[in-house]
């Protein structure tokens, strides 16, 4: 289905999963908008993930129905998130889906040649809590605050935050853990207040995702069940396209258990196998 004349908000879409959700649903023809810090491809290869900008995002928009909106964004200072949701606001006069992405906890793996992420919970650095929950599931919070009156007073929206296992089962960082379930818990909280508004919030959890820093570490990989970073964007639009969406508000789902649900399948015609909990090895 055309979803053309749909307005999506994804925060943190200059590479990863933010990029490819924004360039799935601009492959259905949603007017898409999209936040990051990283605005030029010579930024970008002086970035901790050495790939990825919004510049070059809007060059592999280009030839999709969908049109594309770019907003320089630090989401850790709350007044750039509200100001983006601001104009986006006017400009549409409304947001229809919202998707919380932006993730700058992976941007520091290795300190002073040591791999630190793996560190027990005493030794972890405390740039990590301020990226995973200061920022990351700070900026979830102020975005959809600054966007539920909007779906409030149309009786219709969708907000999405982008979680993880983790939230359930140690991936080998507490605060990794502590961010993600912070957004499960977020996710349901605003479900209960947003029900009687006719607004779904819900978490989202992809498999392994052929994310630029994945495929740079492809040969140490078993990518035979990986996910596009597009495919989740096309679950989203799934979950949009749902006319019992409010049965799933207030829930974690896995994005690929959605996708057999809604015949879904990936770029490649694939049908990636949804993870368990018992995919998880205890550490």
């Amino acid at each position: 289905m055309d979803l053309k004349g749909e307005v999506c908000v994804v925060t943190g879409a200059s590479r990863g999963i933010g990029r490819g959700v924004a360039l799935a649903l601009l492959e259905a023809g949603v007017t898409v908008h999209v936040s990051g810090r990283t605005r030029t491809e010579a930024e970008a290869s002086v970035h901790p993930q050495g790939t990825g900008s919004l510049e070059g995002l809007l060059e592999e928009a280009k030839g999709l129905p969908g049109e594309l909106g770019i907003h320089y964004c630090d989401h850790a200072v709350d007044r750039q998130t509200q100001s983006v949701i601001a104009d986006i606001l006017h400009r549409h006069g409304k947001i229809d889906i919202l998707v919380n992405n932006a993730w700058p906890g992976y941007e520091k793996m290795v300190e002073n040649d040591e791999f630190t992420w793996a560190r027990p919970f005493w030794e972890q650095p405390m740039w990590r809590w301020e990226a995973m929950i200061n920022v990351a599931l700070r900026a979830a919070f102020v975005a959809s605050s600054a966007t539920a009156p909007a779906m409030i007073a149309r009786r219709r929206g969708l907000i999405v935050n982008i979680s993880f296992w983790a939230a359930e089962v140690f991936e080998g960082n507490a605060i990794y853990g502590v961010a993600k379930a912070g957004a499960n818990k977020m996710a349901a909280d605003f479900a209960h207040d947003l029900e009687p508004h006719g607004v779904a919030a819900l978490a989202l959890y992809p498999g392994l995702v052929r994310t630029e820093a994945v495929l740079r570490a492809a040969e140490y990989l078993d990518l035979s069940n990986s996910e596009s970073p597009r495919f989740i964007g096309r679950v989203i639009k799934g979950l949009w396209q749902d006319p019992q969406l409010m049965n799933k508000s207030g829930s974690v789902h896995v994005a690929a258990k959605l996708a057999e649900e809604y015949g879904i399948s990936d770029i490649d015609g694939r049908h990636p196998r949804p993870l368990a909990r018992d995919d998880f090895k205890a550490h």
